[in-house]
């Protein structure tokens, strides 16, 4: 079955909606652009409305190891996810102890990681379009033929551009053995819907 995220998760009524349909992950954001953006206490109060269930999921651009921290304090993160070079994403897990994704901005095969890199996963996604003010791929749709011929030796997410009604068909097309979702179950910048959410769900499983 396709794993399935839920990515920037920041109200009671995502929260719930993402847990009772039975997602696999569950994604917090801890990068203060973004509108979905939580402090690491407001997430801490968002996960313990479920003991179990998804797969917390920490979201950090370039982080140090005293931002994680101070995010591991509040709230426990199953994986880490991040915007940072192999390097870093080396020296996290070698941290903190907890598998690691690494986002990858693709273009072209030539954005395609290294077989000998340390991530334990990656989310894939479009290269951020100019001018963006934020990483990761600002809901702009992935290359799905180029990642048709992605088959790295390690799990993956796509995402980028991801909604109910398109996620089949990428999903068919891609080959994609999950998928990452945030803007794409919003009614507005940082507001999610529970019924998209099901939605989103349902489409991606059926």
């Amino acid at each position: 079955m396709t794993k399935v995220k839920i990515c920037g998760v920041n109200s009671p009524e995502a929260f719930d909606a993402t847990v009772q349909a039975g997602v696999d992950y569950l994604g917090f954001v801890f990068f203060p652009p973004s509108p979905r953006y939580l402090t690491p206490v407001e997430a801490g109060i968002l996960s313990a409305r479920a003991e179990g269930g998804p797969l917390r999921v920490g979201l950090f651009v370039n982080p140090s190891f005293d931002e994680v921290d101070e995010v591991l304090q509040s709230v426990s993160l199953d994986i880490l996810q991040v915007h940072a070079s192999p390097a870093t994403v080396a020296a996290l897990r070698d941290r903190f102890g907890r598998p690691v994704w690494r986002q990858l901005g693709m273009a072209s095969a030539e954005d395609f990681p290294a077989a000998d890199e340390l991530a334990d996963g990656y989310v894939v996604e479009a290269k951020p379009p100019p001018g963006a003010t934020r990483p990761g791929g600002n809901a702009v749709q992935a290359d799905w033929a180029l990642l048709a011929t992605f088959r790295p030796a390690k799990p993956w997410l796509l995402a980028g551009g991801l909604n109910p009604g398109n996620v089949a068909q990428a999903i068919a097309q891609t080959g994609a053995p999950g998928v990452d979702v945030s803007s794409g179950v919003e009614t507005a910048p940082g507001k999610k819907s529970p019924e998209l959410i099901r939605a989103f769900i349902a489409a991606a499983r059926g």
